[in-house]
């Protein structure tokens, strides 16, 4: 039984600007994905369309069983609630520890304290900084500020990850750390992933499934991939 699976999906713009054409995928409980291709080729719709930033214009998007395309808006948030969700830039909230900040998302659940300090130690335990709760983000590097918001994105046990260029504004050696946490996760969790990215040197190294994307269209979609020489 598939996890997600997009069935004849279709996104154009206002502009005119084709994004996604005639997208058919399946993804299954616990599959790594990455989704690669040129700027403008349709990785950043594909992904919000995972989330429901973006609709689609024509096709259907599911997840878990979610027609996610036809959700009304007043439901989105509990698809959020199955999914976690990491972006290139932090999002970090600054006056807040990172202990806070991993917890703010559980704390609209009206989750017990209790129940609250045991999930956000164990996510923090998961990136590698349970000794850095009580530290600001302005006192993390960037590479600790990004383990803290995949622990903000893995708190609530997500069925799937989701991963917008995570390593995008990190040096090689950090992005090689954050990629061994996001496969950890995947291991340990059995977290499906969904990493949308151009590092040609971590999808290569990491021997994932690849989806390539080329003007909207998905033209590659090969296990144990790799970016073309």
């Amino acid at each position: 039984m598939e996890l997600i699976y997009f069935k004849n999906v279709y996104k154009q713009y206002k502009n005119g600007v084709n994004a996604l054409v005639d997208v058919n995928l399946a993804i299954e409980k616990g599959d790594f994905v990455f989704v690669i291709g040129a700027s403008g080729s349709g990785k950043s719709t594909l992904i919000k369309l995972l989330y429901r930033e973006e609709k689609p214009t024509r096709g259907d998007v599911y997840i878990g069983g979610i027609k996610v395309s036809k959700l009304r808006n007043r439901k989105v948030y509990k698809l959020r609630r199955k999914l976690g969700i990491v972006f290139q830039d932090y999002k970090l909230l600054p006056k807040k520890t990172v202990y806070e900040n991993v917890a703010f998302a559980l704390l609209v659940y009206g989750l017990k304290e209790t129940e609250i300090r045991k999930r956000v130690l164990k996510a923090l335990d998961q990136v590698g900084l349970k000794g850095k709760y009580r530290s600001y983000p302005d006192q993390l590097s960037g590479g600790e500020q990004q383990r803290v918001s995949i622990a903000r994105a893995i708190v609530n046990n997500p069925k799937v990850l989701i991963c917008d260029e995570p390593t995008g504004n990190l040096d090689p050696e950090t992005s090689k750390e954050i990629m061994d946490v996001i496969e950890s996760i995947n291991k340990e969790w059995g977290t499906t992933i969904i990493m949308a990215t151009h590092d040609k040197d971590i999808v290569n190294r990491m021997k994932k499934r690849v989806l390539l994307l080329d003007k909207g269209m998905l033209v590659s979609n090969k296990e144990k991939g790799g970016y073309s020489k």
